[in-house]
């Protein structure tokens, strides 16, 4: 799906003879000037200022009459609009109710428009913008492809949807120029990570020597629409450049994006909680609200269940608005989400919000790849929990410790001396 290949928008990206002739002329006639526009940092300032302006007029327009979407006006006075635009979380919310409607995702949905044609924009900025709503975008998209209900079994098209993540993921084809993402594995033989042999090896023994090296993502293929075999890859390449500029994003991106993981999973069960048990680990790390919805679950399952370890798999309803539902999970998309779901468990910058979400979803991914009995994942996620746990302990004893510490520096009144009245 290419929404340049309509007209109407052809039309509107295409510049009339008239202009694009008088500006070629300009250019022939004046050739000194137009390099020193380009080389003038305050013309390109303003260009970029400019653009970003007009991305957030439009984006105005076709926002829907009700939406309080009076603040984009100032958005865009602003001396950086991307950016100040990238960091409104009201013009986030304002933008994810109406990419969340029920009509949203149709090759002719204005704001999947937006969206695409401020993505293939030159401003880095913009482009920003368009990834912080990538979590969103890709959880309405996947719920309502993997929607098996009977009461709407012809789904509408989501060609809206999956143009903009074509956009992405072509992006990425073109940065990796058809080669692999690789890493260099260790040589475990050797008794440390930076050992070198002092003996070197001789012409025989040198080819067997190489370096191991796995390859994380294979190459990848053009693709110019998003096919049933392909959507998982297609999906996951995208969050991998989410991923790529993760610590540019908003906190309710990351947000978003850790309560999508978790309704993917659709793993709700004790097994859950499975490594705080273990580890002696306090519900109260979390946020109170999911300590007692967990707590709630886990005092309802019966103790047969809680021995199997066994639980009807269900959509999370932790949340009052569910942006999305259980999914099928192959490895080329949950490895991209398990990479952004590390950054948001263990990135100090995070706000702690964040860090529970990412928590709650981490294990539920280690409940449904425990019933799925998917190693891999298993192996990961039990990793990650288990660092989390640890973080959670050295934070709490170092606060512990200052607390303590600050007790004892604490000075304390000196008394006053006694005075014994002694009778003659």
């Amino acid at each position: 799906m290419d929404f340049h290949r309509n007209p109407s928008i052809n039309n509107r990206h295409s510049s009339s003879p008239s202009s694009s002739s008088a500006s070629s002329t300009t250019a022939l006639h004046n050739p000194t000037a137009t390099a020193s526009a380009d080389t003038d940092p305050m013309h390109s300032w303003w260009e970029s200022v400019s653009k970003a302006r007009s991305r957030i007029h439009a984006l105005s327009s076709i926002l829907p009459p009700h939406s309080d979407s009076f603040f984009l006006s100032s958005v865009a006075d602003s001396d950086r609009p991307a950016l100040s635009l990238l960091s409104s979380h009201d013009a986030y919310s304002v933008i994810s109710s109406a990419l969340s409607s029920s009509l949203s995702g149709s090759g002719s949905d204005p704001l999947c428009h937006w969206l695409y044609d401020t993505f293939l924009s030159s401003d880095p900025h913009l482009r920003l913008v368009v990834l912080s709503f990538l979590p969103l975008l890709s959880s309405l998209y996947l719920s309502r492809v993997h929607s098996t209900s009977s009461d709407s079994p012809s789904l509408p098209s989501l060609a809206g949807f999956e143009a903009v993540l074509l956009a992405l993921y072509s992006s990425e084809v073109k940065s990796r120029a058809g080669k692999p993402v690789v890493v260099s594995i260790p040589d475990l033989s050797q008794p440390s990570l930076y050992h070198s042999p002092m003996n070197k090896p001789n012409s025989g023994a040198q080819a067997q020597v190489r370096p191991s090296v796995g390859v994380l993502s294979p190459s990848l293929e053009p693709q110019n629409a998003v096919k049933s075999t392909k959507r998982a890859c297609i999906v996951g390449v995208a969050l991998d450049c989410y991923y790529k500029q993760i610590s540019q994003m908003p906190s309710w991106s990351k947000l978003e994006f850790c309560r999508s993981a978790a309704s993917w999973a659709g793993q709700d069960c004790c097994c859950t909680r499975e490594f705080d048990k273990e580890d002696g680990f306090d519900v109260g790390g979390f946020s109170e609200k999911r300590a007692l919805e967990y707590t709630d679950e886990i005092e309802d399952a019966s103790e047969e269940m809680g021995r199997l370890q066994i639980e009807k798999c269900g959509n999370n309803s932790n949340d009052s608005e569910p942006k999305g539902s259980r999914i099928p999970l192959p490895w080329e998309l949950l490895q991209p989400v398990l990479r952004i779901l590390g950054h948001c468990l263990l990135a100090p910058l995070n706000s702690q919000d964040v860090k529970d979400e990412a928590s709650v979803a981490v294990r539920c991914l280690y409940a449904r790849a425990s019933h799925d009995l998917v190693p891999q994942v298993i192996l990961a996620t039990r990793s990650l929990i288990q660092l989390d746990n640890r973080t959670r302990a050295a934070a709490k004893a170092a606060a512990a410790a200052a607390n303590s510490s600050s007790n004892a520096n604490t000075p304390s009144k000196d008394k006053k001396p006694e005075i014994l009245l002694v009778s003659k």
